[in-house]
């Protein structure tokens, strides 16, 4: 099954092995991917697709360091690069648009860009900044509607230099504790105007960024990514966490997306997803499923062949193992992750991955 070819509209994967998302920081000169970040997405190019790390669609949501951007025309030309390289491989690729909204330190962000959020409420803990270390979190500017609607408006805007850029589509990153998830997460989320109260008003943001980038680009170019019960970032499982969710999925459904890629943090040490609410938006969301956290061969064919998603995610192994599909398809050892390397520049635990029948066994 996960060998398996796999087609939806917008979607003619080579199998069903999806590439997660994962924070690399190797955009070293003005948030702009470059000619390594390029060669590390075309070594991965067996995946069925490829989904980046977290790219953001505006200046305020460049939270860590080194992350790419997609909001100038210097970002369009350094992704053109992955993108032509990942195709010329054979592959296809997504752009995940993450907005890192409150998770973030003033001193990570470009002249005139601020933090911002739901509320004007600091997200506990430290992140990391080239220029002081781990720093706290800076206290966020509260969005107001209009600048919720400008938001909105940046993200269609990364959409559509995401298809100029080349990429076969985008995926909304809301989840893990980022701007979307902000407005979502009841924890976090504490407004009581049209964004915040309710089920209806904590969904609106999702929804109309949704509605956007499917105005700007076509439904078919859109997925999105969730994480109902995850913890990072200070979000938490809430009261109407499993109401909400299904109500979004429902309304997700609706706008005929590319994909729902539902992600369970259990592997790392958070709440699991429970597996009735995995079924449960697995029906309610007529497209393609994605599910991701912790799957092995065995694990991904179990839940292909049961019917619980279409395609499954793979981080970690994917990071270490650029040729992690003819490594399952041998059943041959895995590469081991550097996690020394994962966050820093540099080729190291990057591109130089063995790979088999080259400079592995």
């Amino acid at each position: 099954m996960l060998f398996d070819p796999f087609t939806a509209p917008g979607l003619a994967l080579a199998n069903r092995a999806v590439m997660s998302p994962m924070t690399r920081n190797r955009a070293v000169e003005a948030n702009t991917p470059n000619a390594l970040m390029a060669t590390y997405y075309a070594q991965r190019a067996s995946a069925g697709l490829i989904i980046t790390e977290g790219t953001s669609p505006s200046p305020n949501g460049l939270g860590y360091p080194r992350i790419p951007g997609l909001f100038n025309s210097a970002q369009v030309a350094g992704w053109k690069l992955a993108t032509d390289a990942v195709h010329a491989a054979g592959g296809k690729i997504f752009v995940q648009l993450m907005h890192t909204g409150r998770v973030s330190a003033q001193v990570n962000l470009p002249a005139g860009a601020r933090v911002v959020g739901p509320t004007a409420v600091a997200c506990p803990g430290e992140v990391y900044t080239d220029a002081a270390g781990m720093q706290p979190h800076s206290t966020p500017h509260a969005l107001d509607e209009a600048e919720i609607a400008a938001t909105v408006a940046e993200y269609a805007q990364s959409a559509r230099l995401a298809v100029e850029a080349g990429f076969d589509g985008i995926e909304l990153h809301a989840a893990n504790g980022y701007l979307i998830e902000q407005f979502l997460n009841a924890n976090v989320n504490t407004r009581t105007d049209g964004y915040g109260g309710s089920i209806d008003a904590r969904n609106r943001l999702a929804l109309e960024i949704s509605r956007a980038c499917v105005a700007a680009i076509g439904a078919s170019k859109v997925g999105i990514r969730l994480s109902p019960y995850g913890a990072f970032n200070a979000t938490g499982a809430f009261a109407d966490v499993e109401p909400q969710y299904e109500k979004l999925t429902r309304e997700l459904s609706t706008l005929k997306l590319a994909y729902v890629h539902l992600l369970d943090h259990s592997a790392t040490g958070a709440p699991a997803v429970p597996a009735a609410l995995k079924a449960r938006l697995r029906a309610l969301f007529s497209g393609p499923f994605i599910l991701a956290g912790g799957f092995d061969r065995a694990s991904a064919d179990s839940a292909l062949l049961e019917g619980s998603a279409d395609l499954i995610g793979f981080g970690r192994a994917f990071l270490a193992n650029p040729d992690l599909v003819a490594r399952m398809q041998k059943n041959a050892p895995l590469n081991a992750p550097d996690m020394s390397t994962f966050y820093v520049p540099g080729a190291k635990g990057y591109t130089d991955y063995p790979v088999l029948g080259v400079n592995a066994p």
